[in-house]
């Protein structure tokens, strides 16, 4: 059994490769930071590697399928992601770029890429590293919020075609609320909500995942917010959103 995770060497992806490595199955590990992943792979007891790349470019999205494609990978995690905090007409325009080629078009071509092999054997696990930002509008992290409408819908779209096909490949979207991680240091962003342990959401995710929910939420707070959300007006919740944004 073997699992390849991205955005592995911090947060979700790094605790992701931990209860999977407890689990018994080896792993592929990739990220840009080799120190990081070294340091991952030092608590983890089955066969890893670790493959160093930045998958914001393309080209190193394929060039990593065409390196493990004949490893015979039973789970795909498109975890690594980041995110762009700020006025949308004052952020940095290759920052926000940059972050929409990992958001999206490394989620996107590793999808596809990986799930062709997946339904030719009719077996296989996928699961993309989507957010509650998903479900709202997104003032003051505007790009961040759209990128992640888009992961939770493409994996719906997926999930769906899988059924209709009667395929036994799953395909799913992790969608956390906040979460003690390094993401908000990226992102350039203060404290706001606490968050999740990371370690929680990560073995909740694998949980729900080897069940076959199609959008998983962690912790009944984040569960409760989005039945919430189906009944405030789009202009309130616009409102809400950005006094919540703009207290970070």
């Amino acid at each position: 059994m073997k699992a390849l995770v991205t955005g592995a060497s911090s947060g979700i992806g790094r605790d992701m490769a931990l209860v999977l490595g407890s689990m018994g199955y080896d792993l592929i590990l990739v990220a840009r930071r080799m120190d990081r992943l070294e340091e991952v792979k030092k608590n983890i007891s089955t066969n890893v590697q670790l493959i160093s790349l930045d998958l914001s470019i393309a080209s190193s999205c394929i060039e990593l399928y065409e390196s493990v494609k004949n490893q015979k990978i039973d789970i795909l995690i498109n975890n690594a992601g980041l995110g762009v905090y700020g006025d949308f007409g004052i952020t940095d325009l290759n920052a926000e770029l940059n972050m929409i080629d990992i958001n999206i078009r490394a989620l996107h071509i590793l999808t596809k890429l990986f799930l062709k092999d997946f339904k030719t054997r009719n077996s296989g696990y996928i699961l993309n590293v989507a957010s509650v930002a998903a479900f709202l509008p997104g003032p003051l992290f505007a790009g961040y919020y759209a990128t992640k409408v888009y992961v939770l819908r493409l994996t719906e779209a997926i999930h769906e075609e899988l059924r209709q096909s009667k395929s036994n490949v799953y395909i799913g979207a992790l969608c956390p609320g906040p979460v003690q991680t390094e993401f908000d240091i990226v992102a350039k962003i203060g404290q706001g909500v606490r968050g999740l342990k990371s370690d929680f959401v990560a073995s909740y995710a694998i949980k729900m995942m080897f069940k076959r929910k199609m959008i998983i939420i962690p912790g009944a707070l984040m569960k409760i917010v989005r039945i919430f959300l189906k009944f405030i007006p789009e202009k309130l919740l616009l409102k809400v959103s950005y006094k919540m944004q703009s207290q970070k």
